[in-house]
């Protein structure tokens, strides 16, 4: 799937980068390894960044609620998306890490299959 715009441009990327600098008080140093990841992930999923967020949440009475089903299936889809990495356990684990955070710095709890 190829993105209407490039990847940084999508304002939950932008959201995920924010968060990842105020955590760490710099800006992460594999940005572009990320970014790939992400793009990957996206690719497996046919939606774009912002896309998946917004079928995650919905707003209900000016807050912003979790949609359980949609949360279920990317949570599935990230432990495809890692274990579709030909590379060792610890980089398919960092692999899906890198997607849970950006759904959590979304505002999208994962919990988990984390690993390495």
């Amino acid at each position: 799937m190829d993105l209407a715009k490039p990847i940084e441009e999508y304002a939950a990327v932008q959201t995920w980068f924010d968060g990842l600098r105020e955590q760490w008080g710099e800006e992460p140093s594999n940005k572009e390894s990320k970014l790939g990841l992400l793009s990957d992930f996206c690719g497996l999923v046919e939606k774009d960044p912002d896309a998946i967020v917004a079928e995650c949440s919905r707003e209900v009475d000016g807050g912003k609620r979790i949609r359980i089903k949609a949360r279920r299936i990317y949570t599935e889809k990230i432990d495809e998306f890692q274990n579709s990495i030909d590379a060792g356990r610890q980089v398919r684990g960092r692999a899906g890490n890198t997607i849970r955070s950006f759904m959590i710095h979304n505002g999208i709890f994962m919990q988990g299959g984390v690993q390495g």
